[in-house]
């Protein structure tokens, strides 16, 4: 075992896996010589050379082209989005593309393609630097969408991703590159490196797509979230002192509908939390998911926290950001229905 950051879990699943495979390419924006904005490919460009790690020209949609391109021929691309804010000029690409490319041929062709992207806000980045587009992905037939929360998952599922032969979308919630976050900006950063969960195994390791991970039991109501919200809704959960069972569900597409259905199925209360904007966020299908599944199960209305429908302010982030006392809120409503 290892003690590592986000960062460095994720550099060290590309590392196993270019070693590993001579198919994976790395590229991207600044991914190369500079080893990335946030460094999570530093170094690499030096052990495997500008051939097979290599930086490209600002422009998404001829990143993901180019990576779709080489999937069809059999490579296996790991590209990166400087940041998730930055994807939409290779939606078309990903959406009409990657995601269609097995359907459209008769499964002639596929993509083994991975897009990264850092994800989320809680860093001071503004309107252009902190969004959550996960329900633009998860409403894609054809795709895979996975954001984990621990140095642990983000190796394990980085490996998957990479082994997977259809396209998958890797968000990483860049609050918790280098420690969890428990909602607190005024408190003092932790870091992965004394906690339980930056511990990692060494060499090649997978975690399955499509299962989820109970990050905390209980039997009083269920939080169904994922990313960053999985330490808020654990600090809000003790200081309420409420029996929760969290669940990290940390593959999006697909939903790991046993563990969501069981999970409900005990406690009889429900509450979905994520970062992204309200309106047609995951929360909304996950909510129908819960009340077609569980309906007669229920003890009180599904509670849902979200970001607001608004841009992400920067002066407001934290007016923004669904922070420890709107989960609490949300808590009380579902325990005292």
């Amino acid at each position: 075992m290892a003690q590592l950051t986000m960062i460095e879990a994720l550099r060290d699943a590309m590392d196993v896996m270019l070693a590993r495979d001579p198919q994976i390419v790395i590229f991207g924006e600044d991914v190369g010589y500079f080893g990335g904005v946030f460094r999570c490919t530093s170094g690499l460009q030096k052990k495997y050379g500008e051939e097979r790690v290599f930086d490209t020209p600002i422009n998404e949609s001829a990143i993901v082209g180019l990576g779709i391109g080489m999937a069809a021929q059999g490579m296996k691309p790991c590209v990166e989005i400087q940041f998730a804010d930055y994807v939409y000029p290779a939606y078309d690409q990903i959406t009409q593309e990657a995601a269609r490319i097995r359907h459209r041929s008769n499964e002639q062709f596929s993509c083994p393609i991975v897009i990264r992207m850092p994800t989320g806000g809680g860093i001071f980045g503004g309107q252009t630097h902190s969004q959550s587009p996960e329900a633009l992905f998860t409403h894609v037939a054809g795709l895979k969408v996975v954001q984990p929360c621990t140095p642990h998952d983000a190796k394990g599922l980085l490996i998957s991703a990479l082994e997977d032969p259809d396209p998958v979308i890797f968000l990483e919630p860049k609050r918790l590159y280098n420690g969890p976050f428990n909602g607190d900006h005024k408190a003092p950063a932790q870091s992965w490196k004394n906690h339980v969960l930056g511990e990692v195994p060494e060499g090649h390791y997978s975690i399955p797509i499509g299962k989820a991970r109970v990050h905390r039991e209980g039997s009083a109501v269920t939080i169904l979230t994922y990313g960053t919200m999985v330490f808020v809704a654990e600090a809000a959960v003790n200081t309420l002192g409420v029996d929760a069972e969290i669940i990290d569900l940390r593959s999006l597409l697909p939903l790991d509908l046993e563990a969501i259905e069981e999970s409900v199925r005990k406690t009889g209360r429900c509450v979905v939390l994520h970062e992204a904007t309200k309106t047609s966020g995951l929360a909304g299908e996950i909510i129908a998911i819960v009340q077609e599944a569980c309906f007669y199960h229920l003890e009180a209305p599904v509670q849902r926290v979200t970001g607001w429908d608004a841009p992400y302010p920067h002066a407001l982030e934290w007016d923004y950001f669904p922070g420890q006392e709107r989960v609490c809120r949300a808590l009380q409503a579902v325990m005292e229905a």
